[in-house]
């Protein structure tokens, strides 16, 4: 059995941040990561195209800055860049690779968290940084079983199949099939989309560094003035998330109706790739390769009323009783990244389970804290999605609460800390009621960042430095500290 003073599970970039934040403090800190690899999603996640979608020089820890190449960077820049953040903090020393959490547990004083090759893992605080994109989700299609080519998700992308001349389809058309798409489009020997539903698509508008520039930006004051300048011109985006349904419709979504009308010739084609909804309710593609490759010759676009039927051992039936044969399905279907944002077993205070306490819809004070959950705190947890700018600008956010709340009891050996009942309930009632002026609640979609009680749970109703600000406010009196003794346990204010 191990023993640290804090565990934090998962090693992207919200536990690296959260090892990095109490490391400084002097804290011993061990870090589980169920792979056998370092780095969260741009180490996983390998599909070709894969690249961000928010400024590069944003996408980044504001004290780790990078030279990049270019603007929007592919997955193999940030995968070298995560590695030297973990190599430059040391990060690798602490941590445990292939532990895989079953259950985490609080027996009074401390957490015990266990792993599925049977060890054992003992802190006094955890953190729960598996992030919101961990799990993927493959929907159970009648016959799947049956089919005898290759297929797999694009989390977990099959470098060994060859997909030349194959017949290749990919179902979903989310954020990740747009990058796959245009990537395998020329190399396929014919291509199926399976598209639920279309996706609003803007002009990507990249732009590679010159060398000179990078050179320019090695120097931290003009790296932080492009971060800087970056920032508030995404920031702007939630006056109409938020603020303007008109200027939604006005500016940007008649920007991409022009896009579809640029690049999609075909009108039978324009009309399954236009959505029914306001943009933004969905998260926005940005591309300029993804219609070209929908328009492609050897691409064929099923749209919600030519579905998978089912599969069986050489392909799909449609909806419409069309036998597809193929040789290769890629999954592109997304994650549980509301119900399941937690997916291992987590009992807090007296045994109570943190999947019952989010029976309703998962909920946190400031989507970090639950009451009844001493001393364990979430990174990246309910309402801290972001779809306008970075979502590293919210974990570093996170950061400043965190810090503060185990600061608050650390020097206490036998002291633990968690939020009041009534400050998370006051919280989450202020943050739903926010989201009713959000395109995210009422766009005329249905999307992932909606729980299945409907409401959504994946996005902060805001700006995003209105978040920091909060979480930078720590709030004493929402928070009870508890010291157990041999004989009892006082619960006391903060």
């Amino acid at each position: 059995m191990a023993t640290s003073t804090v565990l934090v599970i998962g090693s992207g970039f919200g536990g690296q941040l959260a090892a990095m934040t109490l490391l400084r403090r002097g804290l011993d800190v061990t870090i589980l990561e169920r792979r056998d690899f370092m780095g969260g999603t741009w180490c996983q996640n390998s599909y070709p195209g894969a690249a961000v979608d928010v400024p590069s020089p944003l996408y980044s820890i504001a004290s780790e800055p990078w030279p990049w190449t270019q603007m929007y960077a592919d997955q193999a820049e940030l995968r070298a860049y995560t590695e030297h953040v973990i190599d430059a903090h040391r990060l690798r020393e602490r941590t445990v690779l292939g532990a895989d959490v079953t259950a985490a547990e609080w027996d009074g004083t401390q957490w015990c968290v266990r792993t599925s090759d049977g060890a054992e893992h003992r802190a006094r605080f955890l953190v729960n940084a598996t992030g919101p994109l961990s799990t993927p989700v493959v929907p159970d299609f009648p016959g799947l079983a049956d089919f005898e080519g290759a297929s797999f998700h694009t989390n977990g992308w099959d470098h060994d199949v060859d997909l030349a001349g194959a017949r290749v389809a990919v179902v979903g058309s989310g954020a990740s099939a747009a990058q796959v798409i245009p990537a395998i489009q020329p190399e396929a020997g014919r291509l199926h989309v399976f598209q639920r539903s279309p996706h609003w698509v803007m002009p990507r508008r990249d732009h590679v560094f010159t060398p000179w520039q990078r050179r320019l930006l090695r120097a931290r004051p003009l790296q932080r003035a492009l971060r800087t300048w970056i920032y508030w011109r995404l920031e702007t985006r939630v006056i109409g998330f938020k603020h303007s349904r008109f200027l939604l419709r006005r500016a940007a979504q008649r920007a991409a109706l022009q896009h579809i009308e640029a690049q999609v010739p075909d009108p039978e084609l324009r009309a399954k790739v236009t959505p029914d909804y306001t943009l933004g309710c969905k998260r926005v593609i940005l591309s300029d390769t993804l219609y070209p490759a929908l328009s492609a010759a050897n691409t064929t676009l099923h749209d919600r009323h030519d579905a998978i039927d089912h599969f069986d051992a050489t392909g799909v039936v449609t909806a419409s009783g069309e036998h597809l044969d193929l040789d290769v399905v890629v999954f592109s279907t997304g994650y549980d990244a509301t119900d399941g944002l937690v997916a291992h077993d987590v009992r807090g205070r007296d045994g109570v389970r943190l999947a019952d306490v989010w029976h309703d819809f998962p909920r946190a004070y400031l989507g970090t804290a639950v009451p009844g959950f001493p001393n364990f705190f979430v990174v990246t947890g309910p309402n801290t999605g972001i779809g306008h700018t970075s979502a590293i600008f919210v974990i570093e956010s996170q950061m400043a609460y965190l810090e503060r709340a185990i600061g608050a009891v650390v020097d206490s050996p036998e002291a633990s800390i968690e939020v009041t009942a009534g400050a998370e309930d006051d919280y989450t009632a202020m943050i739903h009621r926010e989201m009713e002026h959000t395109v995210w609640h009422d766009g005329g979609c249905t999307s992932w960042y909606q729980s299945r009680s409907g409401r959504v749970v994946a996005m902060f109703p805001g700006f995003s430095f209105s978040f920091r600000r909060l979480a930078r406010r720590f709030r004493p009196e929402h928070h009870v500290i508890s010291t157990v003794t041999s004989t009892a346990d006082e619960r006391i204010p903060a």
